[in-house]
Order: C-alpha cells, then structure tokens, then sequence
C-alpha cells in the first residue's frame, strides 16, 4: 500500500511539474497516425541481399511496460513461443527447431546461456529493446553460428534527446500486478545518456478450469451422477523482477562514437504448482532467483567507403533454484539447493568496404569465455561424501566470418559468407551460405530471393558436463538449410500501402540431441535424430488512409512447419521415427489491427497455435498432445496534452474472450485479465 502511494504520489508531482521529454507514447500515437511509406525491395541495403528477415516497428515494441520479448514475438512472429506460465521461462523456436536452435544477441554480443544453450525472453522487457529483427533460417548465418533454425537480434539506440527528458509510466492489473516505467534522458550535440528501469511485481494468483482433474458428485447412494473439472487458483506463482539500463554514447562529429550499455536483472519468482500437483502450496517453497549483468562497451568509426568496429563486453550470472518442503513434522526442509554462476569475457571486431555502387566486403571475428560453475546440493545429505554434485568448467567460443556482396546490375544481388567456429578445442567445418535476390517487376516491386547454408551447432555446457547425466561424447548437430521466396510492396501516398512476402524453407539435421531416460534414474543426451523441417511462411502489412483523420492498419503471418523425426529407431518399441517433433504446432498464426483517430487509438492482437503432441510418439494419450488455442488481446489508448506535461492513457484486456488453454503440459494458464497504464511526460 506505501509503495502504491509514493507511486501516485510521485506521479502527481511530475503532473504538476513543469519538465520537458520525448515521450514514447507521444511518438506510438503519432506514427499510428503516419502511413508508412511503400518499401522499394529493389533499393534495399546491400547488406539485405537475398535475406529474410522480419523487422519489428517502435509502435509494436513499446505497445506497453508489462510486454516481455516473449509476449511481443508470440503476436507479431511465425516463430512458435513456449511459454511455461505467465512470468516463467518462455523459450522460442524458429522453423520446427528447438530452442537452443536460436541464437539471440544484444547489441551485437551473444546472449544464450552457455549452460543451456538457450534464452528466456520473459526475463527481456520490451521496453528496453529499440530495434528487433528475426533472421529466418540460412539468414542467421550473417549474424553468428549455430542459428540451425534461425536468430533473433536485439539492439539498443541513442535516444536523440536535446537537453533533459523524463518519462514515467504506472501500471496496473489483474491479480495484484502493478508494473513501473521509468526513463531519464540527457542529450546535446555530442552526449547521449539514458536510464531506464523497470519494476514488475503481481501476487500472480489467477484462476483457471483444471482439465487434468476431475471432481465426482455422489448420490444418497454413493453413485456416481456428475462429473466436473474444479476451477483452482495459481498457487505460489508470485514475482518480483527490477530491470536497470544505462547507456552512454559520445559522438565526435567526426564519424566515431563511443558508447557504454550496462543491464542489470534481478529476479526472484516462485515456480507455480501444476495442474497435476495434490498438495497444499503452504507445505513447500519452489523458487527460482537470478541476478545478471550484461555490459558493453563499443566504438565505430564511419568513413565514406569504410567502417570499423570494435567491442568488448562483460556477463556475470547467478542462478538459484531452491526447492524447500514440509517433510511431515511441520518442518520444513530444503530438498535441493542449486546454484550456478557464469561469467563471459566477450570481444568483437567487424569491419566493411564499399567497392563503388557494386562491392561489399565485410569482415567479423567474435569471442565468448565462458566460465561456468554450477553446483545442486541436497541439504539433507551436506555432510555426505556425495551430497554436491556439479561441475566447473572453462570453454572459449570463437566466431569469425568473410562476407562478399555484389550487385552487378540495379535489379540483381549476390552475396557469399563464409563462417569458421571454435568451441573449446573443437573446429566446425567450414560454413558456407549464398544468396541471391533479384526485382523481377518494378511495378509492385515484386522481388524473388533465395538462399541455402549449412550450420553447426555444438553442445551447450550442460549437454557435455551436467551431473548426473552429462555426455562428453556428444557430436555437434550439424544441417543444410534452402529458402526461396517472394515479396512486393505497392501502395499510393495518403491513400493506401500494402506489402506481403511468401517464403519456402526446407532444412536437415543431423545428429539432433535430445535427453532420455536412461535405467540408471536420470536423463541423459545422445545424438539420436536426423529431423526434416520444411514448410511456408507468410506475411503481409495492410495500412490505409482515411478522410478525417482515421487510419487503419493490419499486419497477419500464417506459418506451415512439418518437423519430422527421420532418424533410426532405437528400439523395437520406439515410435517416433515419422513423426512430428514434440512441442511443434504444425501451423500457426498472428494477426494484429489498428484503428487510429487523432489521438485516439484501438489495437487487436490475435495468434493460433494447432495442436503440440508432448511425446516424440505423437501418442494420442489424455495427455500425449495439448488441444489448438486461440489468443485475442484487446487495447484502447488516448493521448491528452496539456501546456505543462503530455498524459497517455490505456486500458487492455488480455485473453478477451476468457480462452482455456496450456502452452505447455500441467502449466496453468491465466483466462481474462485488464491492465490500466498512465504514462506521464513533463515540459521543461
């Protein structure tokens, strides 16, 4: 109840102030009242050529302070987005693939956790990512290796200020969530500072159907005479995650810059109980914490033919997961007490030549150090010769590629990369990829492209090292990746743009890890599939102009993803040879409208997923495959200017139509909730 004061309480004040920022609500409102301009493909950077990628706009970016990366993605990607539960680990896969099939960078640097070889976008907010794109397939290898199903890349920008700018945003919602923005901005000629912080914090105790229960009405008789699925609550399901960014960057004037990014994370959330789980939540404690600092510095000079840079960065992470119960004395005692710390040492170079109009060369060599430490003790047995268990190792990571671009003629590009990898002591072959684009028709800007690559993608730590069960004879997994696609774009000034693309990929793996059981109690990695992932992609981007001032956008991807297990059976009993990969929706969906009128502005958000079998069998088990689900998110915002400060308003509703659904088995997850945000930026 303080804190609710003395955030009301500030906000008041900054009403009443008279202070001067940009504000990014300010700027959403204004570009949803702006026609894009129609993209001419033929005139693309030359860097583009041949890739396929998808750019995610500030509007969508910065829709609200509570939005994770996870949250963006799931409504304005193809890519599929497996989520554990509102605020847990949420997990993304690119074309059929695996999580740790996606490789994800922030401001250039290398952000999976070298322990699992994934990334958790819940623990990204929006709001602290200012350019998002999504390098499909082959295109990954542009940007680092072991992209086997693709990479996601995030960035960060100078805020462009002139002289002070503040920005505050208070947040409100369902089950006790209340979500805080804040931003200081200073900037002159040559200076660009900026501060973000982000503070979410929810009891997170939402209700849901239990369909993995049943609940027997009885007669007089004990018969039988009605079954019904309860409706329970999410239990110890609550978070507190702070987010700190500052960055600093210095322009000469002179074609360098320097800059400074530092993020700070620190996390600390209850894991909730499964719809599976009969207990009462008071008997245990299931938490997961997680402190992490990223931070990088960089300088590029930029020339009229030439640019170089260069970067070196620093990642420190530690992970506890802590697992406490009621072992049936009214005591409660620790069951397992994990804990894992990683530092990485990370250094960059790119450089790029400009040959004339047709040439471009490039250059890039990347290093990780890796220095990981991870321990599990079980308390009960600390005085045990084997009451820790875990491992302590050291693995550099070396990435480096020569990239050749020409455009002989206006209407054709060609591009050739070559990427060389190191991890530890063992080299990838060599990794080739080409591309190719060329405008088959300036009216409509329709282009064709296409490109294929092969990929190496090593073991993560855990893989290798992890205790019980880690296996150091693991092989990398290993594929060749083929797309081919179309785009055009047309439109007419103040009336209308309309652009769309359709893509075919087809990619092979080989030697696909994945854990099992095995007769000793524990699970344990081998490399025991060769999969085929094939499939379309579609997207499209509609924005009309209307008398009045209304405008109206839309924006849809449609996503087709066989990803089939064609690898030897292991046994007499196994059934997953021809079949789906588990947790792969074959289809999915999105589509986003925006109807906009002055300062008015009304958003809807939908996305599909098809079933997701939970076996590599497909079994159609009760609980062998999770039913299709639909999403709709509903938001309606203002802004309201005054001579001393900009006030924005917006109100959501989430799971509009109160949709029952799992994204992944046994995880709740939350039906209908609101959310109310009042963003406030003062003139100085």
């Amino acid at each position: 109840m303080n804190k609710c004061r003395l955030t009301y309480l500030f906000a008041s004040l900054l009403f009443l102030s008279t202070a001067h920022a940009q504000n990014d609500s300010v700027r959403m409102v204004q570009k949803s009242l702006t026609i894009p301009e129609v993209v001419v493909y033929g005139n693309r950077p030359m860097k583009e050529i041949g890739i396929q990628q998808t750019k995610l706009d500030s509007v969508t970016l910065k829709e609200n302070i509570a939005l994770s990366m996870a949250d963006v993605l799931t409504f304005n990607s193809p890519i599929f987005v497996k989520n554990y539960g509102r605020a847990t680990l949420s997990t993304v896969a690119f074309r059929g693939t695996s999580a740790s099939h996606t490789q994800v960078t922030w401001n250039g640097m290398r952000i999976n956790n070298p322990m699992l070889g994934m990334t958790d976008f819940s623990m990204i907010p929006s709001y602290f990512i200012d350019n998002a794109s999504l390098l499909h397939g082959t295109s990954s290898v542009n940007e680092t290796g072991g992209g086997l199903g693709g990479a996601v890349k995030l960035g960060t920008t100078p805020a462009q200020s002139n002289g002070f700018g503040l920005q505050f945003v208070q947040g409100i919602g369902s089950f006790k969530t209340a979500d805080d923005f804040l931003r200081l901005t200073y900037g002159n000629r040559h200076w660009q500072t900026s501060t973000r912080v982000v503070l979410s914090t929810s009891k997170n105790d939402y209700k849901y159907r239990n369909h993995d229960k049943k609940v027997n009405v009885y007669d007089d008789d004990m018969n039988i005479v009605e079954q019904y699925y309860p409706i329970e609550r999410n239990k110890s399901g609550s978070f507190t995650d702070w987010h700190l960014l500052q960055e600093v960057y210095y322009n000469t004037g002179k074609g360098d810059r320097f800059g400074l990014n530092a993020w700070y994370i620190n996390s600390n959330r209850e894991l909730p109980m499964l719809t599976v789980d009969y207990g009462d939540n008071t008997e245990f404690d299931n938490r997961q914490r997680e402190q992490t600092f990223r931070g990088i510095f960089s300088y590029d000079h930029l020339a009229d033919t030439w640019k170089i840079a260069a970067k070196a960065g620093y990642v420190y992470t530690w992970m506890a997961y802590d697992y406490t119960r009621d072992i049936g004395n009214g005591v409660m005692a620790q069951m397992t007490c994990s804990r894992n710390i990683i530092h990485t040492a990370y250094g960059q170079v790119d450089a790029e030549y400009y040959l004339g109009k047709k040439w471009l060369f490039s250059a890039n060599i990347a290093a990780h150090q890796h220095f990981v430490e991870s321990r599990d003790k079980n308390i009960i047995l600390q005085n045990a010769d084997k009451g820790i268990v875990g491992y302590k190792k050291a693995r550099i990571e070396l990435s480096g590629n020569l990239s050749v671009k020409w455009r002989p003629i206006d209407r054709i590009g060609l591009s050739a990369v070559v990427r060389e990898e190191m991890f530890g002591k063992d080299w990838s072959p060599v990794i080739p990829a080409f591309f190719i684009d060329g405008v088959l028709s300036k009216k409509g800007n329709l282009m064709a492209k296409a490109s294929f690559s092969r990929n190496v993608r090593f073991p993560s730590l855990n893989d290798l090292y992890f205790l019980p069960g880690g296996n150091p004879d693991l092989k990398k997994e290993s594929g060749w990746s083929y797309d081919a696609g179309l785009s055009f774009a047309v439109g007419k000034k103040n009336v209308y743009s309309l652009s769309g693309s359709a893509t075919w990929f087809d990619s092979y793996v080989k030697d696909w890890i994945i854990w099992l059981p095995t007769t000793k109690g524990f699970f344990s990695p081998d490399n025991v599939k060769d999969v085929h992932a094939y499939g379309v992609e579609l997207q499209t981007d509609l924005h009309l102009q209307f008398p009045k001032d209304w405008q109206l956008g839309f924006n849809g991807t449609f996503s087709w993803t066989p990803s089939i297990n064609q690898g030897e059976p292991r046994s007499a009993a196994d059934q997953s040879v021809g079949k789906q990969l588990p947790y792969v929706p074959e289809f999915s969906s999105t589509i986003s409208g925006r109807l906009a009128w002055r300062k008015w502005a009304l958003t809807y958000k939908w996305c599909y997923y098809s079933e997701r079998f939970t076996m590599s069998s497909n079994d159609l088990t009760l609980s062998g495959k999770l039913p299709p689900y639909f999403m709709s998110n509903l938001s309606i915002e203002t802004l309201l200017t005054f001579q001393w400060t900009d006030l924005s308003l917006k109100a959501a509703i989430n799971n509009l139509f109160n949709e029952e659904y799992l994204s992944v088995l046994s995880r709740p997850m939350p039906g209908i909730n609101f959310e109310f945000f009042v963003g406030i930026t003062p003139k100085w």
